[in-house]
């Protein structure tokens, strides 16, 4: 019995053909990028500050020892009540809050995070020049959904994590680790370009920056 070829598979016979009878490119592709490059911490303060600020998050730098005061005041001024936390967050981060606070597990299905009112997560590295947070799923990070799916994201970035552009953070990061990008609000644009937040991700970012860790 024979069956006439579909149009996908006359389309990927023709490319497998092509490439067959096509020469083999014997080259390498330079990997020349721009590397090592630092910036005196006011300064890569300054400019991660700016590039999260046009994003339209929000930026609170404070010291270490404030680090559970600056959490449970955005908690506040958000009214949230209940918020999730990854295993591994650092339990003095939130000595402050009064509010409920709920462990994530893979366990724990992924729709019921709607429930919560927001999420509070460390960050692996940042990158000033972009105002990218890079998390990586490592202990105070949580799974991809945990920092998705609540309206609100507290997450806190030590200024020692902060580099100055995008070569100098992928080299600190473990490619085998899941790695979730993050530059401001979830926003998108409709067909006539009005700005839209919240649509595949947290509303509202709310960023706390440790200048001395």
């Amino acid at each position: 019995m024979t069956t006439n070829p579909t149009a996908r598979d006359t389309v990927l016979g023709r490319i497998r053909d092509a490439l067959a009878l096509a020469p083999t490119p014997d080259s390498e592709v330079p990997r020349v990028y721009r590397t090592g490059r630092t910036l005196p911490d006011g300064e890569r303060l300054a400019l991660l500050t700016d590039r999260l600020a046009d994003y339209k998050a929000q930026v609170h730098p404070c010291t270490g020892d404030r680090t559970a005061e600056v959490i449970a005041g955005i908690l506040h001024e958000r009214g949230a009540r209940r918020i999730g936390v990854p295993d591994g967050l650092d339990e003095q981060w939130l000595t402050a809050y009064d509010g409920e606070v709920q462990l994530d597990s893979a366990d724990i299905p992924a729709p019921s995070l709607d429930a919560l009112d927001g999420v509070v997560t460390a960050s692996a590295v940042s990158c000033a020049e972009t105002g990218t947070i890079f998390l990586d799923g490592s202990p105070g990070q949580g799974r991809r959904a945990l920092s998705l799916v609540p309206d609100l994201h507290v997450c806190v970035v030590d200024l020692s994590s902060v580099v100055a552009g995008v070569p100098e953070a992928v080299a600190r990061l473990v490619p085998e680790r899941p790695t979730t990008l993050i530059s401001g609000p979830s926003a998108t644009s409709d067909i006539e370009l009005e700005r839209v937040e919240g649509v595949h991700g947290p509303r509202t970012l709310a960023v706390v920056i440790r200048t001395d860790a």
